[in-house]
């Protein structure tokens, strides 16, 4: 398949300051809705009826990891590219694992060292260390913290991801790539509402749910890197009607779980909500959106994943205690703002010096950190 005339935008390859603003915005998504929503069991107190009136739009936050996934497609087509199977590999392992492990072992130091019981896991030692692993989903264990879920996602798709470059990444594969695996999702999609048994291994793979938003990203990616050309702009078409199913059945299960009372979102507002963020990754793809790099959008990326981990930490150790003597809305900024500088300190004194512990030296090392950098706005 003939290549699209490349824009003169799409030579800039490295790191994309609007991703980074995207991000950390999802990320405050993400910890709004854990705050203001979901965590009945930390506030003592269903949450949606402590903050009323903003409970309707905090609840949305709980699609912020569907503009995760989107910016990941993005990210990780942009990585592999011209990258061999070993370079991407490593820097997966050099971005994922250090902040990922210095947070399970915050969540094993607070239920072990004190009295906190909120979104206990109740793990065992030998499950925590599976969970060490990231990969304890596929042995059937807890996540040590709630936030995980997203990740085994991830790593899913980086799976596939791996197949493709052993394939060789090139115009014509992704497209064919995104095509197949939108196909298989959408077939999936269809047998699963016909009520059809579809066998756990073939769901886990194809993961019908959350394809259409790592599809979507990589076709915006090829029409940042190569032009605008119809096939891309109609994987991201098809993407984002599939995301608006697997995004009111993600609300759905929700409401079902905890009443609408408690999670007051409507179907209009999770459609208009993935419209915005399929727009804003448009927008930003098509450089319609374009901000220029600096020292606080490199920061406020970069304390996004930490910010994403250790949220969940923060409100157990914080919430409970401060509850009782302030208002709600006092503790909640308090608890985000420590949670925010936490992740701050993470990122400056614990990630980045492991990172570069962790990173290889040379040739390879070179190459990794490059793929780390441009990588540092694809997960959450």
């Amino acid at each position: 398949m003939r290549t699209p005339n490349r824009p003169k935008h799409a030579r800039e390859h490295g790191r994309l300051a609007e991703l980074d603003l995207l991000r950390f915005l999802a990320a405050l998504a993400v910890v709004a809705f854990h705050y203001l929503v979901a965590y009945a069991s930390v506030w003592g107190d269903r949450p949606a009826e402590l903050f009323p009136a903003v409970a309707p739009v905090a609840g949305l936050g709980i699609l912020g990891v569907e503009l995760f996934f989107i910016i990941s497609g993005f990210v990780i087509l942009m990585t592999v590219w011209g990258k061999g199977l070993g370079a991407f590999a490593r820097s997966r392992l050099v971005r994922l694992y250090p902040a990922y492990w210095l947070s399970l072992a915050a969540v094993a130091a607070l239920y072990g060292l004190t009295g906190a019981k909120a979104l206990d896991p109740k793990l065992s030692t030998g499950e925590y260390l599976l969970n060490a692993t990231m990969f304890q989903r596929l042995f059937k264990v807890t996540d040590a913290s709630g936030v995980y879920w997203s990740l085994w996602a991830e790593l899913r798709f980086y799976l596939l991801m791996a197949i493709l470059v052993i394939v060789g990444v090139t115009y014509g594969r992704v497209l064919a790539f995104c095509g197949i695996w939108l196909a298989a999702a959408l077939a999936l999609k269809v047998l699963q509402h016909g009520d059809v048994t579809v066998p756990p291994v073939i769901t886990e793979t194809v993961m019908p749910d959350y394809a259409p938003y790592f599809v979507a990203g990589m076709g915006l990616y090829l029409v940042h890197k190569h032009g605008h050309a119809w096939l891309p702009w109609i994987y991201v078409a098809a993407g984002y009607a599939l995301s608006l199913d697997s995004a009111l059945a993600r609300v759905h299960r929700r409401i079902d779980a905890a009443g609408f009372k408690n999670m007051p979102v409507t179907d209009t507002s999770v459609i208009i909500a993935i419209t915005i963020v399929f727009a804003l990754m448009a927008l930003a793809a098509t450089r319609v959106l374009r901000l220029k790099p600096s020292r606080t959008l490199t920061a406020l990326g970069g304390i996004t994943y930490p910010l994403y981990l250790f949220h969940s930490v923060v409100a157990v150790a914080v919430i409970p205690v401060l509850s009782g003597d302030l208002p709600p809305w006092l503790v909640a900024c308090c608890a985000t703002l420590i949670a925010v500088l936490l992740s701050y300190l993470v990122y400056v004194f614990a990630e980045r010096p492991i990172q570069r512990i962790l990173k290889p030296r040379g040739r390879a090392g070179a190459s990794v950190a490059s793929a780390v950098q441009m990588e540092k706005a694809s997960v959450p």
